[in-house]
């Protein structure tokens, strides 16, 4: 496996966690009687950075 290659399945097993780390977050804020808004931001913000890691691993990828 060269380095480029390595990184992007890095890159994307990154992105899964976060992805996966931003949607169990909603879940559980949406699911709690708490009013408050910062989790959603959290959880926005891990979404955000997820997909932008899987758009970033899917780029390095192809351009092999």
């Amino acid at each position: 496996m060269d380095l480029p290659t390595g990184r992007a399945a890095t890159v994307r097993a990154f992105g899964t966690i976060s992805l996966v780390a931003g949607f169990i977050t909603c879940l559980l804020t949406n699911s709690s009687d708490y009013d408050g808004f910062r989790p959603q931001i959290l959880a926005a913000f891990l979404i955000l950075t997820g997909i932008g890691l899987r758009i970033e691993a899917a780029i390095v990828d192809r351009t092999q």
